[in-house]
């Protein structure tokens, strides 16, 4: 009996010999190495075992470190479609194969990342089911990695990789495989694809750290990483005082078990200290689907991102960090970086300039070396944000690949891209670069999506034609002088402006804006008023910072108080209104934003109140009847001041301060007959999520006075000045 245990025993414990070696779970058959470059292959292993490799030639060795893993580098092999075996074992004296993975190919392998549209397959693209019928490629492979994340870099990820065939290729990255078709067709060799995509996501989770720290602009992001790593200082002496704290309150709740009294809460854990795993999170994306690829090797890197961080400013500060962070861990140079330009879309009726702007920041992103874009602005689909067409996505990735990185330097890979503006009478003459054989229209019509601005103060289209191969010759009427130009710069363009290629331009602007004082344009006595604040909506925080602040040095005795605000962006062009009004104070100071410290408290009528505006349902007139909101509190829709005809339940001109005094804010002024909104500027502590308006919303059913609305950070910018007149 005692026998039978032994080899029982025995025949259980025999596979442990062998249980620590092991490849990275997504090294599986049918997997694609790089072609003309050492092939890593890398593992686990017994410490100090002997690791034997061979991919149909003699075997490589190396031996596993203290920690078990190991790392060999195969010589460099030229393509090769016919299927090789990839052998990895550890017995010296006996080699005998452990493990063996087989169809394994050697040709052009790229990384695939990115949020939705990359992520978006080809059984959802266009023609779909003809696409995937024709889809007999088995020298074209994927591997896919499924959504993970990680608050710390991970050493493994599992997956296997796919043989492109119609029964599998519906589930292919449709961007990375119609890039691979094309690339298989011209040159001939195997394309793996290591597809690596989350829709939804932003740039910070799939950045290493490494790459953060690298920028300095992005250090308040890389001090959120850091607090939660174990080995920061900053973590370790939070952690110990959280373990003081614990400790104490142990002594002091047995002492209340002793006692029998009342003990106190458990202190609550650092938030600042739990560990980053969302997948919103900086770096979570990377640790989990990214960092277990690292090393493996790769010609380059396509993108698809940019949708879920399209109201950035610091996306080209993101971009670099991303593409230094993943190069630096690659540790293979610079490699290949090409990225999609995102298609035009609704963004829910957004401000129609957030947009272009995002493209300006894509663009500006090809200032990092070794990077190409994909425009997409004639391919998109306005109603939809993940755009169909991903044959053309991928064809024009593939022609980055072909001209760049395998010797096509003839191919026309991008269209047109501006040079140079000239001034020229009634006239602005715009240069190209890249015109491959001159520039067109697209579609035979007049060239669109060209603005000027001159004297009009405000863009208005532009008449564009060609002269030559590479010029554009802009013109308006009405515009004497234009002086600036902006192209496609609306969330809704697709220009058509194209190449001898049919490749577009992307959008871009261009010239020196005019700074125009709408105040002294707009308002007729503009000049009998004399300002008391100036103030920036866009820097709105708890302490308000005025521009200019001029309370201490104009003196009383103003017979008329008035407000000009203007605003571009936020969901429509230029937008401004001024208020004129009988002062309700003696007082200039008491004329600014009513926070806490400034004192300011009005709830009142207010008499011969003068309104001018550009904004489509703002009752213009004079010797209107009106009332002001001023006041730091909380505030509710209930009419406790009896305002004629204000609600009772809605947000409008009649609403009740409630406490605390340093609450949501209100700075509104109305016109009561009218039951309208003047403007209102509300909830200034809230920064980027404060409340700005010009005559009654509609945003929120709940107001007319735009609280609730948290729309400041929409505005491209956002003025307020304040004036008063001296008696006549």
């Amino acid at each position: 009996m005692k026998f039978r245990l032994f080899l029982l025993v025995a025949f259980l414990a025999t596979p442990i010999l062998h249980a620590e070696l092991r490849l990275p779970s997504f090294f599986s058959d049918h997997m694609v190495f790089q072609r003309d470059a050492p092939i890593p292959v890398w593992g686990w292993a017994d410490p100090g075992r002997t690791i034997q490799v061979s991919l149909g030639e003699g075997p490589v060795s190396t031996t596993a470190g203290e920690d078990g893993r190991w790392k060999i580098e195969l010589p460099a092999m030229a393509a090769n479609a016919a299927g090789l075996t990839l052998k990895v074992w550890t017995e010296d004296k006996n080699p005998i194969p452990f493990i063996e993975l087989k169809d394994v190919l050697v040709g052009e392998v790229w990384l695939c990342s990115g949020q939705s549209n990359m992520e978006w397959s080809v059984a959802a693209s266009l023609n779909s089911a003809e696409e995937i019928a024709a889809a007999n490629f088995p020298a074209i492979r994927q591997m896919k990695i499924d959504h993970l994340t990680a608050a710390t870099p991970q050493a493994d990820v599992k997956s296997v990789w796919q043989v492109c065939s119609p029964e599998t290729a519906g589930s292919f990255t449709a961007a990375g495989y119609f890039m691979a078709r094309e690339l298989h067709r011209e040159l001939g060799v195997p394309i793996g694809l290591l597809n690596s995509s989350w829709g939804g996501t932003r740039i910070e989770p799939w950045t290493p750290l490494e790459g953060i720290a690298s920028v300095p602009a992005l250090a308040a992001i890389r001090d959120q990483v850091e607090k939660t790593l174990p080995d920061n200082e900053q973590y370790r002496t939070t952690l110990k005082s959280h373990r003081d704290e614990v400790a104490k309150w142990l002594t002091e709740t047995d002492a209340a078990l002793e006692k029998k009294t009342s003990a106190s809460a458990t202190p609550v854990f650092p938030p600042a200290l739990v560990p980053l795993t969302a997948h919103t999170a900086p770096t979570t994306l990377y640790n989990a689907m990214i960092h277990p690829l690292v090393g493996y090797g790769m010609r380059g890197a396509i993108w698809y991102q940019g949708e879920s961080n399209h109201t950035e400013t610091l996306y080209p500060e993101k971009k670099q960090a991303l593409v230094s962070g993943w190069r630096e861990k690659w540790g293979i140079g610079e490699f290949p970086f090409y990225f999609v330009q995102i298609a035009p879309w609704q963004y829910g009726g957004e401000d129609p300039s957030i947009l272009p702007r995002f493209w300006e920041a894509q663009a500006a992103c090809l200032s990092i070396p070794k990077t190409g874009m994909v425009v997409t602005n004639d391919i998109g689909d306005v109603n939809d944000i993940h755009p169909k067409n991903k044959q053309e996505v991928g064809r024009r990735l593939a022609l980055l690949a072909l001209k760049n990185d395998y010797g096509k330097s003839d191919l026309v890979a991008t269209g047109p891209v501006f040079k140079s503006l000239t001034v020229e009478p009634g006239k602005l003459r715009l240069t190209f670069d890249n015109v491959a054989g001159g520039l067109k229209s697209r579609d035979g019509k007049p060239l669109s999506h060209f603005e000027v601005i001159g004297e009009s103060a405000e863009f208005v289209p532009a008449t564009a034609v060609i002269e030559g191969t590479d010029t554009v010759v802009l013109s308006a009427a009405g515009v004497k002088e234009p002086v600036a130009m902006r192209f496609a710069w609306h969330r809704l363009a697709e220009p058509n402006l194209a190449n001898g290629a049919g490749l577009p331009s992307s959008a871009f602007r261009a010239g020196e804006v005019p700074v125009y004082d709408f105040f002294t344009l707009k308002v007729s006595d503009a000049a009998d008023y004399e300002l008391v604040y100036d103030l920036n909506l866009k820097t709105l925080a708890a302490e308000i910072t005025y521009t200019a602040d001029r309370s201490k040095e104009v003196a009383k005795g103003f017979d008329r108080v008035g407000y000009f605000m203007e605003t571009t962006g936020g969901g429509g062009g230029l937008r401004w209104v001024w208020t004129a009004m009988d002062p309700f104070t003696d007082d200039p100071a008491k004329l600014g934003v009513p926070t806490a410290k400034s004192g300011i408290v009005f709830q009142t009528g207010v008499t011969n109140l003068t309104v001018l505006s550009n904004v489509a349902g703002v009752t213009n007139g004079e010797a209107l009847a009106g009332n002001i909101e001023f006041w730091p509190y909380n505030y509710g829709p209930m009419n406790t001041a009896k305002v004629p005809g204000a609600s009772e339940e809605l947000w409008d001109f009649g609403d009740a301060p409630l406490p605390p005094v340093e609450g949501y804010g209100s700075m509104q002024v109305h016109q009561t007959a009218a039951k309208e909104t003047v403007f209102a500027v509300n909830q200034w502590n809230g920064g980027p999520g404060a409340n700005l308006g010009i005559g009654n919303s509609s945003v929120d059913p709940r107001t007319k006075d735009w609280t609730f609305v948290g729309n400041a950070g929409s505005f491209e910018t956002a003025r307020l000045r304040v004036f008063v007149r001296k008696k006549k």
